[in-house]
Formats: C-alpha cells, structure tokens, sequence
C-alpha cells in the first residue's frame, strides 16, 4: 500500500468534515494520566466549538478526569475506500452551567447526539449528564489517499 497523496485540510474541508460527522474519541490528561473514551458532539462551524453532553457515575474514572479540569484531545477520523481522514481538536473543556446557557448553545447541544443511558450499568437516575464545550487552541486536519496496487 503506497500514499499517493498526503495534504493538509483547509479550514473550509475540516468544518465540511465535522458536519456530517457525530462521534470522535476524546482523550483527557491529567499529569501522567491519561484516558479516553468514544463520544457524540455538535460542531460549530461559526465558532469552530465542539459541544457535547457527557454521561457519567459519581464515583467514575470519567468523573474523576472532568472534575480535573484536564487538557482534551478530540480526534474525529474516518476511511473510505482509499481515502483516509482525520481532524483534531486540541484544548481545554468548559464545563458549561445549564443555567448560563444562551440560546445559541441550547441549538448546538440540540444538534449534538444524545449519549446512549442502554450503555451504561447504572440506572438513569444514577447518573450526571453535564455539558462541555471545547474551544480547541489548535485545530488541524490532514486527508490521506493511497493506492492499492
């Protein structure tokens, strides 16, 4: 398998990307710890944000990363034949109060898909559903094609 081709997405190609995409694995760092887990998210296009809600236990591993304000990785990436693309986000997470929402982030948390509660071995009631919302430092996208002869 041979790269015929590796470039850098432009601003516009990763926002076309990120709106039809959904789902990405978001990585959390604390000091030497790290941890990463699969979720749905919103994207701004305007803004360049990413806004989700996630679903956690009190006494999660999960909880214990959010509740440390930890630095964020999103990777969102997907294959199709032989082409191959991936854009990454990198900041900070905002925990974002629900009582301080304006109406434009109650349209982007509506956009963002709602976490799976069959997923999870705690009953509804047990858990916290807290929305986030990162305002990446740095947001890059790269597109990969290859051959296959």
């Amino acid at each position: 398998m041979a790269i015929d081709r590796r470039s850098e997405m432009s601003p516009e190609e990763m926002d076309a990307f990120l709106g039809v995409h959904e789902t990405g694995v978001i990585s959390l760092a604390r000091t030497d710890e790290p941890y990463a887990i699969p979720i749905s998210f919103g994207y701004d296009a305007s803004d360049r944000q990413f806004y989700m809600r996630l679903v956690s236990a009190s006494n999660s591993e999960k909880r214990r990363f959010l509740d440390s304000t930890p630095d964020a990785r999103l990777v969102i990436y997907d294959a199709d034949d032989d082409v191959y693309r991936s854009v990454i986000a990198v900041g900070t997470l905002v925990h974002i109060d629900p009582g301080e929402l304006t109406v434009e982030d109650v349209q982007q948390y509506g956009d963002a898909k709602r976490p799976l509660f069959e997923i999870w071995p705690n009953r509804k009631g047990e858990l916290d559903i807290e929305l986030y919302r990162l305002d990446p430092e740095t947001l890059s996208g790269r597109l990969v094609e290859v051959s296959r002869e």
